[in-house]
């Protein structure tokens, strides 16, 4: 057998993120078992284990990696623009695992990333959900597909013959239907109540968004085009899914959208300029996380749609919405970028907070990496150091020793 790994990290402050709170721990250890995170607490409360190697962090804290729910930088990218509906095609296909754009938004503390199609169809195709770090394609994956990409507003409205907004509506109504009566056709088997049904690989993805095993990820900005994606993907057919960009004038669905349980992914455009030719404000300037938060929706997140914004750049996004307006006094900003998209992707089992039993993705970090002052100092990826940027400024600073 191999021999355990053990670390341990002695840092001022852990950002925990919790699930069910939004505690901090002051002067914490967290002890790093086998690629998972074995204990967190207080330094003095927590004994160091025999064999363990001790990395004593100064002043610098400790968080979880952070999550991002809408990327296009992990691979070459294929051609999903051949019929306005792709439920089939699978964007892992294309995963180029360390590629240069995948480093550097892991060297900026993005450890988990939902690598999805572009936008340019009604339905693009599969994500997956995935790691930045060091590995092959097999060690990176968390959960394939993950998520069914829906496109709503004026992307799609771009290619072929000029499709309008009601025409969209009508394209992923009907392929829905078709999918939700293929899924529920197969569970019927599964439960020994009708015959095996034909199988077809396009609507394969039904399956698990019946069963609840993955979401749909939804392209979906301006008022008119997020409602219609909350009536039609939450409302009519019951899916799991999340509004992906909630952008322009799209927050005052916030109420509407949390009494129906559908998460705001916000990104990659925070703010609603003054005065635009679309949408005159008088002079106000909006802050998409900001108007959401405000209608007491409950469950935001940040997202880059790198690479419109760099990947490294995803707790940039967060701090934008604080700049403009958007209340983190408990640390909602940070949750932002790790337990909420865990939460809302369904992998919060095993990312998104500082948890006995989850994968030991954790950064050190110089402070609140809502504030752009901060940096990120250190990468582990499941209990190994995948990027230490700090420099000579920092080896000195840091306590290695064996326990």
């Amino acid at each position: 057998e191999e021999p355990e790994t053990l670390h341990v990290l002695i840092a001022k402050k852990a950002l925990i993120c919790g699930e069910d709170g939004r505690e901090t721990i002051n002067h914490a250890m967290v002890i790093l078992r086998d690629g998972k995170i074995a204990a967190v607490g207080r330094a003095r409360e927590l004994e160091i284990p025999a064999g363990a190697v001790v990395h004593d962090l100064g002043d610098s804290w400790v968080m979880p990696g952070m999550v991002d729910l809408h990327s296009h930088i992990a691979g070459s990218g294929y051609n999903d623009m051949i019929y306005q509906c792709n439920p089939g095609l699978r964007a892992s296909v294309s995963v180029t695992p360390q590629n240069e754009r995948l480093n550097m938004g892991m060297l900026g503390g993005v450890t988990t990333i939902l690598f999805i199609p572009g936008s340019g169809t009604n339905i693009g195709g599969q994500g997956v959900l995935m790691k930045t770090g060091p590995g092959d394609f097999e060690d990176l994956v968390i959960r394939d597909p993950g998520s069914l990409k829906v496109a709503q507003g004026d992307n799609p409205k771009r290619w072929g013959y000029g499709m309008q907004r009601t025409m969209m509506n009508h394209h992923i109504r009907v392929t829905l239907r078709k999918g939700k009566a293929y899924a529920r056709r197969w569970e019927a088997f599964e439960r020994g109540e009708g015959e095996q049904p034909e199988r077809h690989l396009h609507l394969d993805i039904f399956r698990d968004l019946e069963a609840k095993r993955t979401q749909i990820s939804t392209h979906t900005q301006y008022y008119q085009v997020v409602l219609a994606s909350l009536n039609i993907l939450k409302g009519e057919f019951g899916f799991d899914a999340y509004i992906d960009h909630g952008s322009f004038d799209s927050w005052p669905l916030g109420q509407i959208a949390e009494e129906m349980g559908v998460a705001a992914i916000l990104g990659p455009r925070e703010v609603m300029f003054p005065r635009t030719r679309t949408y005159p404000k008088d002079g106000r300037v909006e802050g998409s996380a900001w108007g959401f938060q405000k209608e007491g929706h409950s469950t935001i997140g940040f997202n880059t749609d790198a690479p419109v914004v760099p990947q490294e750049e995803l707790p940039l996004q967060s701090a934008m919405g604080v700049r403009y307006g958007f209340d983190n006094s408990e640390f909602d900003a940070v949750r932002g970028v790790t337990i909420v998209p865990a939460q809302v992707a369904a992998i919060d089992h095993r990312v998104g907070s500082i948890a006995t039993g989850k994968d030991a993705d954790i950064l050190v970090v110089t402070g609140d990496p809502s504030d752009p002052r901060s940096a990120v100092e250190m990468v582990w990826i499941d209990g190994e150091v995948a990027a230490d940027v700090r420099g000579s400024y920092g080896a000195e600073r840091e306590v290695v020793r064996r326990w």
